[in-house]
């Protein structure tokens, strides 16, 4: 198994995209795009501490993290798995969200907007917090993190999630700030989790971003980071000045990156057990683990298994085409083989669970004879596709019923699973391929199906860049009615909205889940309460103790 990327940026930079994002995954690794940035040590001076140690209550909580620690670290632009979860620990935003539901609640802020639908938030900073130097927090510094995130010339993945909406931030006093919306837009207050506060006065330095990317971590939050060990672990402790509303359980955490299932599973499980909690649980170790004593839980949503068809190279510009190779997988017997039931075949974009979700007009259930129709309408015959996909494990398992489906209803299969970087790296040349299995979730930075379909598509979005769409008339159309959509204030006509547009997603099937599946996490409940799975990467333990 190997931990790589996620999905990637609404951004148009290459280089920058690549230092943006590394580890987002699912049961091994979800994808994207392969960082270029070797990653080193920074802010705590790495050394051979591990964080081990202490006794009762002061003790050591491990967390195993079945994903890279070596991405960017810097808030502003990470997607990586690892560093999403840390931070999370390690800064707050003016507001933040409860991992599982994604309410959103007081943060560094001391209370919401009494009006979301205004256009103008004001925000009171609350009284004595500071950052992990001891510095203050100040209007200041939150006028500095939003207008890097909403500075032209600047590509951060944070941009995506916030330039449609929101015109300005700026100071009123030096414990208030006020942000100005282009339009009313109540989502908005969910995303402010995404724009973590970060100390002025220690990022505004020369070479300070490219010290966040590799590690360096200052926040306000309630746990401080002690060491930084890339491809190794990460530290935490305690920080004795946090008077916020998620006060920390545990004197000092050590989070081991271990990507390689039979390790990361060993490191959890029996006599010699060196961890409490651990993410990314494969499938087939569940029984196991359970009869151990250990709680194994899931969280369903937005990870899937997505096709991306290159529709610059015929005939996958044809829809008829896209369309057969969908309706030819037998998606029951991928969910029941390969996912052991923990997935269903996608019936939307988005996952059943999300609020927004209707079962699209266009669903692929298994149906080789309408793929054959299709084929065959489409004037096509002895087609051959050769399926590039990444080697995350779950992938790999449901890459033969793929091939199977599709040799079934005349469509000679090869299979060419690589390591994820390897793959996007070829997307980044801009080299010819024909379709890409991969995975995705775009979970992570919230649950409003605004911020999901944005996210995979649109004109400047790299997956649409990947697969050479953005220019046909079908798509410019669909990105129009997506703009509208996010402007409209009335939110059951937005809702409606969204689902039309998906609608269009679903019959055009250029990027398009085939399903989706649970993310599975493991931990010792005789030592640990408060823990709640999630159905997107690495873990949150702000509401966690020790029994």
């Amino acid at each position: 198994m190997r931990d790589d990327d996620p999905a990637p940026a609404p951004d148009t930079s290459t280089p920058r995209r690549r230092s943006l994002l590394k580890g987002l995954g699912a049961l091994g690794a979800t994808v994207t795009l392969p960082s270029v940035l070797a990653a080193c040590s920074a802010g705590p001076e790495s050394t051979n501490e591990t964080g081990d140690g202490g006794t009762g209550k002061d003790r050591t909580l491990t967390a195993v993290i079945g994903y890279g620690n070596d991405g960017s670290w810097d808030p502003t632009q990470t997607a990586s798995a690892f560093a999403m979860a840390a931070n999370n620990h390690v800064y707050e935003g003016l507001l933040d969200t409860d991992p599982i539901t994604r309410a959103p609640y007081p943060a560094l802020a001391t209370a919401l907007p009494g009006d979301p639908s205004a256009t103008t938030w004001r925000f009171s900073l609350r009284a004595g917090a500071a950052f992990h130097d001891g510095k203050p927090v100040t209007a200041d510094d939150v006028v500095f993190v939003f207008d890097r995130i909403l500075d032209p010339g600047t590509q951060t993945l944070a941009k995506g999630f916030f330039a449609s909406w929101l015109d300005s931030v700026r100071k009123v006093d030096a414990r208030t700030v006020e942000l100005v919306l282009k339009f009313p837009f109540p989502d908005g207050l969910a995303r402010l989790t995404l724009a973590k506060i970060m100390p002025k006065h220690v990022f505004s330095r020369p070479g300070a971003w490219d010290d966040a990317v590799k590690g360096l971590a200052v926040g306000s939050g309630p746990y401080r980071q002690t060491a930084h060990h890339p491809k190794s672990n990460t530290t935490f402790e305690a920080f004795d000045g946090y008077n916020g509303p998620r006060r920390p359980a545990f004197r000092r955490m050590n989070w081991l990156t271990i990507v390689d299932a039979a390790p990361r599973v060993a490191r959890i499980s029996g006599t010699g057990a060196g961890a409490q909690i651990a993410d990314n649980i494969p499938y087939a170790n569940i029984p196991r683990l359970q009869q151990g004593g250990l709680k194994v839980a899931g969280g369903a949503g937005m990870n899937n298994l997505f096709l991306m068809f290159n529709t610059r190279h015929k005939p996958f510009d044809d829809v008829r085409v896209r369309q057969a190779l969908h309706y030819a997988i037998d998606t029951e017997k991928m969910v029941r083989v390969a996912l052991k039931g923990h997935g269903k075949p996608a019936s939307s974009f988005l996952n059943e669970g999300n609020p927004s979700y209707r079962r699209a007009k266009t669903v692929y259930d298994h149906d080789p004879g309408r793929a054959k129709a299709l084929l065959k309408a489409a004037g096509v015959s002895g087609l051959k596709v050769d399926l590039l996909a990444v080697n995350v494990s779950w992938i790999v398992d449901c890459l033969p019923t793929i091939k199977a489906s599709w040799d079934a209803i005349g469509v000679e299969t090869s299979l060419t699973p690589q390591e994820t970087t390897a793959v996007f790296t070829k997307m980044d040349q801009k080299r010819d391929y024909q379709v890409v299995a991969a995975a995705s979730n775009p979970n992570q930075f919230g649950l409003d199906a605004d911020l999901v379909m944005h996210y995979n598509y649109g004109p400047e979005n790299l997956w649409m860049q990947y697969t050479r769409w953005a220019g046909d008339p079908v798509a410019k159309r669909l990105f129009r009615d997506m703009d509208r959509a996010t402007r409209e204030p009335d939110p059951a006509r937005k809702k409606a909205m969204v689902q039309d547009y998906i609608d269009v997603v679903a019959e055009q099937a250029v990027l398009y889940p085939v399903v989706h599946n649970e993310l599975m996490t493991a931990w010792d409940p005789h030592r640990l309460t408060g823990i709640r799975a999630q159905p997107y990467p690495g873990v949150n333990l702000l509401q966690a103790k020790w029994v």
